[in-house]
């Protein structure tokens, strides 16, 4: 019998097209977009460190290596001033922010959901608004009150005006969590004989605890390091750190020492992060998630 040879159809009649090449195309352009993006974040922490650790104080030259700078931080007088300024108002408008914030929040979260949404909404325009437009229009609230307050400004207005703009930072961080727990949960404890302040304090707080952490954390953080809020509502030479830089830019008398600082809150600032990544991977390990 006579043999019928077929023809094999190929994958590229079928309207197959090989992307291999371009794929590797988009994933070297991926790498090196991620790297470069990586560098021109890091970049900055990496100069300040190279200028922490160089004797010269021209940026443009490096020296040899020292230590001198480190030292400096306690020895400048008006630095040391200016970085203790900073920490008692971050801590202390962080504290006050955290407890008021949380009481907040659990206010809000027991209103209707309407009047919820209002309240929000009222929360997150300090958020929303140009930190310009909110220094200067607590500038002009403050200045108001200098009839009545001669010695207004200083280290009162600047706590003021951070826990103006680090509560709702505190909020907006407690309420995700309060919503994940069970609404009876207040209920419950009251029904038990708890009073509602130690309620409060035993049973809600307790179940929020990472949200307050994270909020109290991010409340610090945009304290520590604000300039245009402190900057209109500070006053008798009441300085924090991001003031004194600027200051000391403008009569060219910044001191290398600031670079130092400024690594070694990085360098605490990777260290807290590292024991917070390792204490939760060690929790996952014991309740056998990982």
């Amino acid at each position: 019998m006579e043999q019928k040879h077929y023809e094999v159809a190929t994958l590229k009649e079928y309207g197959y097209k090989d992307y291999h090449i371009l794929q590797t195309i988009f994933k070297i352009f991926g790498r090196i977009l991620v790297a470069f993006i990586v560098m021109m974040l890091y970049f900055s922490i990496f100069i300040i460190f190279l200028q922490s650790i160089n004797s010269s104080k021209s940026v443009t030259h490096f020296e040899h290596f020292t230590l001198k700078w480190y030292l400096e931080m306690f020895d400048n007088r008006q630095m040391r001033l200016a970085i203790q300024h900073t920490l008692i108002i971050s801590a202390s408008a962080t504290l006050i922010s955290t407890v008021l914030g949380t009481i907040i929040a659990v206010g809000i979260n027991s209103l209707e959901k309407k009047k919820r949404q209002r309240i929000l909404l009222l929360n997150n325009i300090p958020l929303l608004n140009a930190d310009i437009v909110t220094g200067i229009s607590l500038m002009l609230v403050f200045s108001c009150l200098l009839p009545i307050f001669p010695y207004l400004f200083g280290w009162k207005t600047l706590l003021i005006a951070h826990m103006f703009f680090t509560l709702p930072y505190v909020i907006l961080s407690v309420l995700p969590k309060l919503r994940e727990i069970d609404p009876n949960l207040l209920d419950a404890a009251l029904d038990l004989g708890v009073k509602p302040r130690r309620a409060l304090f035993k049973v809600i707080v307790p179940a929020v605890k990472a949200g307050i952490f994270s909020g109290a954390l991010l409340a610090f953080t945009m304290s520590f390091d604000d300039f245009v809020v402190s900057y209109y509502t500070t006053g008798n030479g009441f300085d924090n750190l991001s003031i004194w830089i600027y200051g000391s830019i403008g009569r060219n008398s910044l001191t290398p020492a600031v670079y130092s600082f400024n690594t070694m809150i990085t360098i605490i600032t990777v260290l807290f992060l590292l024991t917070v990544h390792g204490f939760q991977t060690r929790r996952m390990k014991k309740n056998g998630k990982m």
